[in-house]
């Protein structure tokens, strides 16, 4: 089996030796996606929309390999800061419905360009 790259520019480019996403067989692999906003590659502000545009990226990405938000099957939610978790989740449940894909959730020490939320996803066809 081969591996696809799944590349679009309605998400930010990737900013070092990685790709947006790759596919192999059924399953798609996303990289995590930041709140940039694709036009100007600045962070939104605030949680709630970094949350909402790293899945709006997150969905450009799927979309480019014909897929959407409901074939997401897992995702892990890297955080700035756990006090922030209601929020994110509260944004994170306007995207998905149930059957909802499993999820991970962790605080980390810091994110890339000091963003406050970063979400990668595992899709299947």
């Amino acid at each position: 089996m081969s591996k696809q790259v799944i590349s679009t520019t309605q998400a930010p480019g990737a900013i070092g030796p990685y790709s947006q996403a790759v596919q192999i067989g059924n399953l798609l692999f996303a990289s995590g996606q930041l709140g940039l906003i694709p036009e100007t590659g600045q962070l939104a502000e605030g949680v709630e929309a970094q949350t909402a545009q790293a899945l709006n990226n997150v969905k450009a990405i799927l979309s480019e390999a014909g897929l959407g938000l409901e074939h997401v099957v897992k995702t892990t939610v890297f955080l700035a800061d756990m006090n922030d978790f209601a929020k994110v989740n509260e944004i994170y449940g306007g995207f998905f419905s149930q059957p909802y894909p499993a999820r991970s959730a962790v605080q980390v020490a810091r994110l890339p360009k000091d963003g406050l939320v970063e979400i990668e996803v595992i899709a299947a066809k």
